[in-house]
């Protein structure tokens, strides 16, 4: 797949048998250059594992986190929507002298309805999203049937661009294309910075916002189910899970806890305090 911001050499029908035999001499003289460099048969044999690179204690596959599974940011976003706005809105209605009933039917509401929200959103938002990333895989799989040398060229550029030498890139760049799967991943990550293997699920991302959100704006509405009228209970627990769960973020992220614990604090503070306010202005002059 050929892209305005990459350097890559166009071809067209009249042009790819060229290509190819370019391909084929410029991977020749890379498969002289594997030999030279003790690759033992230009790299198209078996690995020699007897070089010191494969001496050794070797890495874990998974010591990395899962970045990439769609149900971190709706989960943290979920949590975070629910304590602010439903406690926002318990404060509201609060603020303007609303009865224990309607703050208590106001709550439920918040609750079904933003969580209910939150789930579509997610939902639709992660599958359109990856309903383009596979539409153009599809695309980058029809190039790759329809012009491979180009492709390989394509490939061999990238590399370079990434410290290897042109005829070590050229050699790489074909030992992939002899697996088309795996040229296909390959030219993916490559040109879109996305793994086809590990796409989002809109299904996770909607039941991760979906729960999260209902967990988060349960809590402010929590005294009141149990038939307390005081919003200082409603707003320790509104303000102590936002803090709980910046922390708990800090545990997966860069930041120290009290950091991201006051962040998530004060934006959920500022939002309620607004809506207490508008609450008490205009509370008294409806109905």
């Amino acid at each position: 797949m050929n892209h305005p911001d990459v350097s890559v050499l166009t071809t067209d029908p009249t042009t790819d048998n060229a290509d190819s035999t370019d391909s084929a001499d410029n991977a020749d003289s890379a498969d002289n250059a594997g030999t030279a460099a003790g690759s033992g048969d230009s790299g198209s044999g078996p690995a020699d594992r007897s070089h010191p690179a494969y001496q050794g204690p070797s890495i874990p596959k998974d010591h990395h986190r899962d970045v990439n599974g769609g149900w971190l940011r709706p989960a943290v976003f979920g949590v975070t929507d629910g304590l602010v706005s439903n406690f926002s809105l318990i404060a509201g209605m609060a603020g303007g002298g609303a009865a224990h009933k309607t703050i208590v039917l106001t709550g439920l509401a918040g609750l079904v309805a933003g969580a209910c929200s939150m789930a579509a959103g997610e939902f639709i938002s992660v599958a359109s999203q990856t309903e383009v990333t596979q539409a153009e895989i599809e695309m980058e799989r029809l190039e790759l049937a329809r012009r491979p040398a180009a492709e390989m060229k394509e490939l061999a550029e990238f590399l370079t661009q990434r410290g290897l030498d042109p005829d070590l890139a050229l050699e790489a760049a074909r030992q992939i294309h002899r697996d088309p799967d795996q040229a296909l991943i390959v030219h993916v990550q490559e040109e879109l910075g996305v793994d086809p293997t590990d796409l989002p699920s809109p299904v996770v991302a909607a039941v991760s916002s979906f729960g999260s959100f209902a967990i988060g704006a349960v809590l402010p509405l929590l005294p009141y189910l149990l038939g307390m009228s005081s919003l200082w209970v409603a707003m320790l627990l509104a303000f102590g899970g936002l803090f709980a769960c910046g922390a708990i973020v800090s545990r997966v992220s860069s930041r120290s806890w009290w950091f991201s614990g006051l962040r998530q604090l004060l934006f959920g503070a500022a939002a309620a305090v607004v809506t207490f306010g508008l609450g008490a202005l205009i509370g008294g002059h409806v109905g």
